[in-house]
């Protein structure tokens, strides 16, 4: 069984975010969700965002890093939306990550300073249609990952959401979820 760093997305640690890591629980995987928003939860994206623009992105992004130094480096990091940010930062740079499930965004390698570590799976899932996924960058970067990677796969489902994942959101897609939350599971299996 894998050990998870699961990140939540710009509308804090919601009901939905942490039914989806109870879901990992329930398999049998050691989870941990820091709370990257100290206790707020946002119910507009926009709200959650302006609280990410006050406090800074790097703060979240150390906060991020923050709770994985107490764990083992052997982590599966999962990020959600902004959770990718420290997701992918950690299992980018930190040694001994066991792999990375990037969900809804994806940062270009470079931009954290170096290339996709051979040794790391890594896997990013989202919707086609998704104005942030799709339309500022996200899915470019997903792609660029996927050809430069020894091991990394995109997923795409059709639709127009963001945070179709967060079953207490309004864009929750169970259809599409059901499917992310199986391939989840069947990615932290193969993990050793």
């Amino acid at each position: 069984m894998a050990e998870v760093l699961v990140f939540h997305h710009g509308h804090g640690l919601t009901a939905g975010v942490r039914e989806f890591a109870e879901q990992l629980r329930q398999a049998g995987h050691t989870v941990h969700v820091p709370d990257l928003f100290e206790g707020q939860v946002f119910d507009s994206l926009e709200e959650g965002m302006g609280y990410v623009e006050d406090v800074g992105f790097g703060t979240v992004v150390a906060r991020g890093t923050a709770a994985a130094e107490e764990l083992p480096a052997e982590v599966v990091c999962l990020g959600f939306s902004l959770g990718v940010l420290p997701a992918q930062k950690l299992a980018q740079t930190r040694p001994g990550a066991k792999g990375a499930l990037l969900l809804e965004a994806c940062v270009p390698a470079a931009e954290l300073g170096s290339a996709w570590p051979h040794d790391v799976p890594v896997q990013v899932r989202g919707i086609n249609a998704d104005p942030f996924f799709a339309r500022e960058g996200d899915v470019d970067a997903a792609r660029a990952l996927v050809e430069t990677a020894v091991d990394a796969e995109l997923f795409l489902y059709p639709g127009n959401r963001h945070l179709f994942t967060d079953s207490s959101l309004p864009s929750y897609d169970e259809q599409a979820a059901a499917q992310v939350s199986h391939r989840v599971l069947d990615f932290l299996d193969l993990i050793k």
